[in-house]
């Protein structure tokens, strides 16, 4: 599906607004996941809704390796995302998540947003103590949320 849109400014929440019939056209739902491509530029989102428009955000990290700005018009391409949404574990982190058997019940839980959660808090670590507190974190409080599921 491909369309043009405006870049709006980032606040609050905009980007790129989706026509409805695009969204439709998708079958994806309300809120799809997609694939956006703007100048050769790709990445994953989903589509939001904000007082009745369809949305997606656009960071400025992806404004600058599309190379536009705010207030160009900019022909979108976007697809269906149907792939499952992965979060690769670090070792250390899937080794205490295995040794937890609570922790990793309520894990395997967690929505893709949650999980990734986790992992960027984890790997964005600068020392290995911190690392290994976050880590000691995150198993906790997973291991604690577990138990009251039960």
């Amino acid at each position: 599906m491909r369309f043009r849109a405006i870049v709006e400014p980032p606040e609050p929440m905009r980007g790129l607004e989706v026509p409805r019939e695009a969204v439709e056209a998708l079958s994806g739902g309300a809120r799809p996941p997609v694939t956006i491509t703007v100048n050769g530029h790709s990445w994953k989102s989903r589509v939001a809704i904000m007082r009745g428009r369809y949305l997606l955000g656009l960071s400025n990290a992806n404004r600058k390796a599309a190379g536009v700005t705010i207030g160009d018009e900019v022909e979108v391409e976007l697809e269906l995302d149907a792939e499952p949404r992965v979060v690769v574990e670090p070792p250390d982190f899937a080794h205490a998540l295995d040794a937890n058997p609570l922790a990793r019940t309520a894990y395997d839980r967690l929505a893709y947003t949650h999980k990734r959660e986790h992992v960027r808090a984890i790997e964005g670590a600068k020392k290995p103590e911190t690392r290994v507190r976050r880590i000691e974190k995150a198993i906790a409080m997973l291991r604690d949320r577990g138990s009251t599921a039960s």
